[in-house]
This record gives C-alpha cells, structure tokens and sequence, in this order.
C-alpha cells in the first residue's frame, strides 16, 4: 500500500511548501504537484498522473477537498472512481478517511459544503458586478489611448506603417495596437 500524496496551487507566485510539508508529515511515498492551475479548470495534469500512477490498495493523500475538486459532481465522480479501484482517499485538514464508512459519510458532507461556499462567492462576485453596471461602472481595463491618439493610430496604419513602429511610438502591445487600428474604434468598442 502506497500513500500517494497530491497539492495544487491556483498561481505559479503561491507557494506549495505547506501542502508538500503535510502530505510528506504523513508519510506519503510520491508527490504530485499542480502549480498554477485555478480551482475551476478542468485539466490537473500531475492529479491525472497521480491517478494513472496509483494501484489497489494505495491511497491518495491530499490537504484539503479543494485541493482536488472543481465541483461537488467531479468530486462525487473523483470518489466514485476511487472506489471502483480500490483506492482509499484521506483528507488531512478535515479528518476524512473514505476507508472507514464514518469517513465516506464526512466526505460527502464536507464536498457538499465546500462546493456551497464556492457557489456563494460566485453569487455574491455576481452580484457586485451587475450593482456597479448599473451605476455605469464597466470591469476590464482603462483604455490605453486617447480618442486623439486612437485616431493618430488608425491614421498610420492606414498610412501602411509598420506595426513595430506604432507600438514603439505609442508604448503599446500588439494587441493593443491591433484592437485600435483594426477595429476603428476605442478598446472598449472592439
């Protein structure tokens, strides 16, 4: 029986080192880590590897349910096919042992809540969004030109200006530029 430990961080500038610190504590054999990668997105690399890695009787070491799971229904899924495999799963931070029947019943419970508080950040991150549109406050970023400089911008393409050149003279990206120039308009119009 091995424990096969996994951690994941959402941004390459967090640090992974209590995660690993705990899940080698316990004493897990192999470590597979996800750097980077938001709770949200589906693809977890070095989870699918630890998966494909682990046999019978192993059991998958992980600090807390958010570590591992997108949503109640992948968690569900994550556990169900454990299970099918024989694969244990313990979750250090809340105390679950999906070997115990005890163990299973918290994990429910516990995925059940976790995904409850990540729907209600959702709802409330929504909600303040729509409350400073109607105050004609828009989300993105400030528009990089002027109208003058926009039109001046426009102007030099049109003119058959080189792109490297406009960029450089106006401190912009290639994006930028394109979103300018191609577009005729502002940045918040394209």
């Amino acid at each position: 029986m091995a424990k096969i430990g996994y951690a994941r961080v959402s941004t390459k500038g967090q640090n992974d080192d209590s995660q690993v610190d705990e899940l080698t504590a316990y004493g897990c054999d192999k470590l597979f880590i996800d750097h980077g990668i938001s709770g949200k997105h589906a693809a977890r690399p070095e989870l699918d590897a630890a998966l494909e890695y682990m046999r019978e009787g192993d059991v998958l070491v992980i600090t807390r349910l958010s570590r591992a799971m997108r949503s109640l229904r992948h968690l569900l899924e994550l556990a169900e096919q454990l299970r099918e495999r024989g694969i244990g799963l313990v979750v250090l931070k809340q105390s679950i042992d999906t070997t115990t029947p005890t163990g299973r019943l918290v994990f429910h419970i516990l995925g059940a809540i976790d995904e409850f508080q990540r729907e209600l950040i959702v709802e409330g991150t929504r909600e303040g969004l729509e409350a400073a549109r109607a105050r004609g406050r828009v989300g993105g970023g400030r528009n990089k030109l002027t109208p003058a400089q926009a039109k001046e911008v426009r102007k030099m393409r049109a003119e058959g200006r080189r792109p490297r050149e406009v960029m450089e003279l106006f401190g912009i990206s290639r994006a930028t530029l394109y979103r300018y120039a191609d577009k005729g308009g502002t940045a918040q119009q394209a």
